[in-house]
């Protein structure tokens, strides 16, 4: 009994090659449960950022709105003397600087990339490795 016959399409199968396909899965599986951590690490770090820019931005508000009522109260609505209110102020701001910030870093992982001469992830991995020799 070392080969079964397959009559549905006349293939023949050896009791190795069906004793592999248990270790294949067992692969699938693993790749697959590594996958599956790092999707679950990304959410946990996504949410922990997020989490820690809200009560950045919240405690950044209520200390300056606890500082000067006055011009807190001034930069919510539009005036003669001051056009444009603090929040469209801060929104431009915002853009602009996430803008600069994407640019630079695009800029310098760019820079290096080049520098190291390398053409996909894997290679600048091994790249490092060599520099550093960890």
């Amino acid at each position: 009994m070392a080969s079964q016959q397959d009559r549905s399409n006349g293939s023949v199968f050896s009791v190795t090659e069906l004793s592999g396909l248990n270790s294949g899965s067992t692969e699938v599986k693993e790749e697959f449960e590594k996958k599956l951590t790092l999707i679950k690490g990304g959410i946990f770090l996504g949410t922990a950022a997020a989490a820690g820019m809200l009560i950045g931005f919240g405690t950044t508000l209520a200390v300056s709105k606890k500082r000067s009522p006055t011009w807190f109260s001034k930069g919510i609505s539009a005036t003669a003397a001051v056009p444009e209110t603090g929040a469209s102020l801060a929104l431009r701001a915002l853009g602009w600087g996430s803008l600069y910030a994407w640019c630079g870093v695009g800029l310098l992982s760019f820079t290096v990339w080049k520098a190291l001469g390398v053409h996909s992830l894997q290679q600048i991995h091994m790249k490092w490795r060599i520099i550093y020799q960890t």
